[in-house]
């Protein structure tokens, strides 16, 4: 993991040689991460680091493919279980299978949000479909505020519309941005969105000031505040900026994901797939998942939930919003 600052500037802020406000970018660039399955599909994670571990609310971002499954086998998460969280599930390609503890049966397809509720505990299914041939998307998480931290389950679907903008293609599945606001429910202000951005484009969107931002780049080669970012990377912009201004430096459509929202300002404990306020929360969750019924039963899935790994000896340190 890595946390590079490109071009630095002053902390926070920078300013350019015509003395305008320029925002420091920090880009995160991805580890490897094998997601499991037969012959071990691997992910690249820019979310969490131990430099940054939210932005806004958003603490995790796994990037996978473009997989061909006749190599890889595909995705096939075996039931597991979540607490504290929401997971995102967005795909550029292929499609997934999703099954849940409540009784959700849906597929995730390219251009459709899948949100699922953890709060207080809920497990599912992940599995890519006899019909996907090349496997490509995000997956995604958004970590709960305290007060709502033990919410109960919940499962939306939405297929957002193509927006067009100067240079862009703009799908909007959380929040709002370019003139289209997504009808989602989360529990703290956020922004999600795919852009396809034209060759040799440039476009600026208007932004809130109070949000801070993560762009990650599918493919292509796109400059943000003067910083290129590269295929994979995520790169990072604090609070104060009311626009972003994105090109795309080829000659080929580029694609990014913009993440955004208020600073998340709750220290977290994130361990394996729970997120809580301290060890004892995450103890807890892992010795329900073995031994109780707290996270309900996936039907419809061939084969044994995934067993907890054993808790490090070690604290589990919380963490939280790196200024």
């Amino acid at each position: 993991m890595s946390d590079v600052e490109r071009e630095p500037a002053e902390p926070g802020r920078g300013v350019s040689g015509h003395g305008e406000y320029v925002p420091k970018v920090d880009v995160l660039s991805a580890r490897d991460v094998p997601l499991g399955g037969p012959r071990a599909m691997r992910v690249r994670r820019t979310l969490p680091q131990r430099a940054r571990t939210l932005i806004g609310a958003w603490c995790f971002v796994d990037h996978y493919g473009p997989d061909d499954v006749t190599d890889t086998g595909g995705m096939d998460v075996a039931p597991h279980p979540h607490t504290g969280l929401q997971t995102v599930s967005w795909l550029f390609s292929g499609e997934i299978e999703h099954r849940d503890s409540m009784g959700s049966h849906a597929f995730v397809r390219p251009g459709e949000l899948n949100l699922m509720t953890g709060g207080y505990g809920i497990s599912h299914t992940e599995v890519s479909t006899a019909r996907t041939t090349v496997l490509h998307g995000v997956q995604l998480w958004v970590a709960l505020p305290g007060e709502h931290r033990h919410t109960g389950r919940d499962f939306q679907h939405y297929v957002p519309s193509p927006v067009r903008v100067d240079g862009a293609e703009v799908r909007v599945f959380l929040g709002a941005l370019a003139g289209d606001t997504s009808p989602v429910r989360t529990f703290t202000p956020l922004l999600g969105a795919e852009l396809v951005l034209e060759p040799r484009s440039t476009t600026t969107l208007a932004v809130d000031a109070g949000f801070e931002h993560g762009l990650l780049v599918d493919h292509g080669d796109v400059r943000i505040a003067g910083t290129v970012l590269h295929p994979s990377e995520l790169g990072y912009i604090g609070t104060g900026s009311d626009t972003l201004t994105l090109v795309n430096e080829t000659d080929d459509a580029a694609r990014v994901v913009l993440l955004g929202g208020t600073p998340f300002e709750e220290q977290i404990v994130m361990w394996w797939n729970f997120i809580g306020r301290s060890y004892e929360d995450i103890a807890e969750a892992r010795e329900d998942w073995m031994t109780g019924d707290r996270f309900g039963t996936v039907h419809g899935y061939d084969g044994p939930p995934i067993p907890a790994p054993v808790l490090p000896n070690m604290p589990l340190k919380p963490r939280g919003r790196v200024g």
